[in-house]
């Protein structure tokens, strides 16, 4: 190796030696809660297919049906000649779902939340998020060129605090349900205080969206907020909705900005028209199937109840992620291998995904899981846990 690079090599064994070296698993399956692993099926209790839908017949259908219509590649950009007839009309759909003027496709989140942050702030503006937000966010507020501020964990006091003395445009920007604890944004007081201090309040609800409220509106279904209370809605179609990209809804003014200014939104190949046309089939079903978040919910609380008494350190989550506060990395990766040679999957979740010293047991579930899934899997906490 080039002696350019001998440090990546000295870099790697570094994390290795403080337990945070990454692999990957190689699935020989559809996604579901049960997946193909090494030649051996295992119980899946770490994706973020919350409402089963990834491998849903009506939603692989649609796509096929639409690949067969449309083929594979979209071929260019939104802007160029990649926007069609799917595209057009999920966005439309999803703007009705959420209740906004519009909504706009992006292929990825992460391309969505670099994008519209860098459009709506820049040099001379200021832009506030949590501090434990998704590293898209974070991104896109460091790159955005806007002064950069993290408050504490839903520390709305905090954040007033600091918005007071702000100059130029104010961006708060907070995760809906922050995706490594499981617990909810404090959106009701986020809206207030945003009004207040005249900023724009952009939330990032990728694992609210399909699971949360009555038809699946996510956090501010919940609390009961709007366009007006919140101008920017992002959500991703890769976990609730179990297909792939990403949208942004609000005003009219808003998505005419980003499709002129995002440059995620602008400078990339549109995701394919047949996933579009699979997503329109996975929303109605989020919409109609209502059973979906009510199991959620059910399996949710049946785990809690069996881990309190377990003596397991729970965070506090009234989602369908329910992590495990373990702390030490080496002993987080060690119970996550001691799980998965009892046939579970379950994700242990390191710095600096986390903050030093909260490694943890990430524990997700979907609407397919029964509940002596979960008595499996408490079983096994059991034995490798306490």
């Amino acid at each position: 190796m080039s002696s350019a690079f001998l440090h990546l090599a000295e870099n790697l064994d570094t994390l290795h030696e403080q337990g945070l070296y990454r692999s990957r698993r190689v699935i020989e399956s559809p996604q579901g809660i049960h997946l193909q692993m090494d030649g051996r099926t295992v119980l899946n209790f770490c994706s973020n297919d919350y409402l089963g839908l990834a491998n849903h017949p009506e939603v692989v259908q649609a796509f096929k049906t639409a690949a067969d219509a449309y083929g594979l590649g979209s071929g260019s950009a939104h802007l160029i000649c990649g926007h069609s007839v799917p595209h057009h009309a999920l966005e439309e759909e999803l703007a009705a779902f959420t209740g906004r003027d519009r909504a706009l496709l992006f292929s990825t989140g992460y391309m969505a939340n670099m994008g519209v942050i860098s459009a709506l702030v820049g040099r001379g503006d200021a832009v506030f998020e949590d501090r434990l937000n998704h590293a898209s966010l974070l991104d896109g507020g460091l790159l955005s060129g806007a002064r950069f501020k993290r408050y504490a964990h839903a520390d709305v006091d905090q954040l007033d605090g600091y918005l007071a003395n702000a100059q130029g445009n104010k961006l708060i920007v907070t995760d809906g349900v922050f995706s490594m604890d499981g617990d909810f944004a404090p959106m009701k007081a986020l809206a207030a205080t945003a009004k207040a201090r005249d900023a724009w309040l952009m939330v990032d609800d990728a694992h609210g969206l399909g699971v949360l409220g009555k038809q699946g509106g996510g956090i501010l279904d919940v609390d009961g907020l709007n366009q007006r209370d919140v101008p920017v809605l992002m959500g991703t179609l890769g976990k609730g909705l179990g297909t792939f990209g990403a949208f942004v809804a609000g005003s009219e003014t808003l998505i005419e900005t980003l499709i002129q200014k995002a440059r995620t939104y602008i400078y990339t190949t549109a995701l394919p028209a047949a996933v579009a046309q699979a997503t329109r089939a996975s929303l109605s079903i989020v919409i109609k199937e209502t059973w979906r978040r009510d199991k959620l919910n059910e399996l949710s609380a049946y785990f809690r109840s069996g881990a309190k008494q377990l003596g397991l350190h729970l965070m506090p989550s009234a989602s369908a992620i329910q992590p495990i506060m373990i702390g030490d990395s080496h002993r987080a990766a060690a119970l996550s291998r001691a799980l998965l040679d009892q046939g579970l999957l379950v994700s242990a979740i390191r710095p600096p995904t986390v903050p030093q010293g909260s490694a943890r047991l990430r524990v997700t579930f979907s609407a397919l899981h029964e509940f002596q899934h979960i008595d499996r899997l408490l079983d096994a906490l059991d034995k490798t846990c306490t």
